[in-house]
């Protein structure tokens, strides 16, 4: 081999003649990333399946008996899943600071293994005040999930090569409520077995089935990425490489947790935005998973058959979903595409707030569209604040912030679908449409603050923060003048 020919490979990158030192290899990169979502994603995908299956099988158990044998009447059924949100809501960002002193593939088992155990008592209670009791519990165990997810994976990406991969992952809730639905359609058959009803019988099974994912996910969740085994070091040092080079590594770091960093943290604009604009559009995902069975009978199906009926809307609303983000990422663009989903949600709400006269078959077309422009909205919400913090302890607090914010949406969602109102909800329909485009504002708001800040680092007039103390320099984060954020 001759030396114009020659290169010096590392394992991480590859030097050859005419590219300049620390440049990275293209190829070395792609295997990289490859391996990367290999192993970062199955398991998590799993886990939040069932995280979200077991906390909305409840609405699946509600029209299979549970309403009768337990006196869900009324509100009860609506407190119900109001209780749940309170613990999942305040113990979001105390999880996430748990979740940086601790591993992940520890951490993140024992809170699945609390709530399966949790899921499966369910199915053993004999009093309404029992179930509002072991949801609470639900919730404090499901609390950290969400954040922790996100927290731990974006560490592994560069910004926009993460909108994609958290839309598949997205596509977990989706799955879980097509699989929700199908599978209470099956467990209906198992009706008076052992002397327990249908409904019983889906918190047992599926809680059951969640504990022992859990003690096999302790062997197959990563570590952050400087603890990691699955890596070598020249693939953790091309991806410290990478992400640096995508603006998230080197110098934009915020690895000390100090009274600096807390300012700047809980003063971040961009933070409470985005917790609004999940607070927004997260409501009408979390209306369509509690309340789509219970929607749909009211159309004229039988409890199965309303079961079944919800498979093709969440299938849609999956491949929907992806392929906005896969455009999302392509385009490097966020803000549009939430205002898309709205549109499409606002259309469909439109005609269930309008559903008089209107066929079956009319109405079931409306609920494809409010749940398609409500979950292609989600997973860009979550993205586009990740995308626009950088440093460890500021992810930490920006995911965790945002999702306790936004679970606010859950507690709407929860008491606004009022049973004396069946079958036109026009509170929950109205509620839901209106906080829509509350969301839709606050995006609005993000893109114009985030366009402005750009321009003005651009300009240079943010680089005054570089004469603070070195010690800040280093710990800024995205409030570093060479950090820019994506729109």
């Amino acid at each position: 081999m001759d030396q114009e020919s020659r290169t010096v490979s590392s394992g991480m990158k590859t030097t050859s003649v005419g590219r300049p030192p620390g440049t990275i290899d293209a190829h070395a990169e792609r295997r990289l990333v490859r391996k990367i979502d290999f192993y970062v994603w199955p398991i998590l995908f799993v886990i939040y399946v069932m995280s979200f299956l077991d906390r909305i099988n409840i609405s699946n158990a509600r029209i299979q008996g549970m309403t009768e044998d337990l006196n869900l009447y009324g509100s009860r059924f609506n407190i119900a899943l109001f209780v749940y949100f309170v613990p999942y809501i305040l113990l979001e960002v105390p999880s996430n600071m748990i979740l940086r002193k601790v591993h992940p593939p520890y951490y993140l088992p024992f809170l699945m293994f609390s709530w399966a155990i949790i899921n499966m008592c369910m199915g053993f209670i004999k009093t309404y005040q029992g179930l509002v009791a072991l949801r609470f519990f639900l919730g404090v165990f499901e609390a950290g999930i969400m954040p922790a997810i996100i927290y731990l994976t974006s560490m592994y990406y560069k910004r926009h090569e993460f909108q994609t991969r958290i839309s598949f992952f997205f596509c977990s809730t989706v799955i879980s409520g097509a699989f929700g639905g199908l599978l209470a359609y099956a467990i209906a058959s198992l009706n008076g077995r052992n002397g327990l009803s249908g409904w019983r019988w889906i918190f047992i099974i599926e809680g059951a089935a969640t504990v022992a994912i859990a003690i096999i996910s302790i062997f197959f969740i990563v570590d952050w990425p400087e603890k990691c085994h699955f890596l070598s070091p020249e693939e953790k040092q091309l991806l410290q490489m990478r992400l640096a080079d995508d603006g998230t590594g080197g110098h934009v770091r915020m690895d000390t947790l100090n009274t600096y960093a807390y300012r700047l943290i809980l003063t971040d604009w961009k933070i409470w935005l985005g917790g609004f604009i999940y607070m927004g559009v997260g409501t009408t995902g979390y209306a369509t998973t509690f309340f789509m069975p219970t929607i749909l009978r009211e159309f004229g199906w039988e409890a199965r058959a309303a079961q079944v009926h919800t498979i093709p809307v969440y299938a849609v609303s999956a491949v929907g979903m992806v392929s906005v983000s896969y455009l999302s990422d392509r385009l490097k663009h966020r803000y549009g595409f939430i205002m898309l989903g709205c549109v499409i949600a606002t259309i469909g709400y439109g005609i269930l707030l309008c559903q008089g006269g209107l066929s079956s078959e009319a109405k079931y077309g409306a609920v494809f569209l409010v749940s398609l422009g409500g979950f292609v909205c989600n997973p860009i919400a979550l993205a586009w604040l990740n995308n626009n913090v950088a440093g460890h302890w500021k992810r930490s607090f920006a995911s965790a912030i945002q999702v306790a914010l936004g679970n606010v949406c859950g507690i709407v969602a929860a008491v606004i679908f009022r049973e004396d109102e069946a079958p036109r909800y026009p509170t929950g329909y109205g509620t839901a449409v209106a906080l829509m485009w509350f969301g839709a504002i606050a995006a609005s708001l993000l893109f114009a603050g985030l366009l402005v800040e750009n321009k003005m680092r651009d300009a240079g007039k943010r680089d005054g923060r570089l004469t603070h103390p070195k010690e800040e320099v280093d710990n800024m984060g995205d409030y570093h003048p060479s950090f820019r954020f994506t729109l």
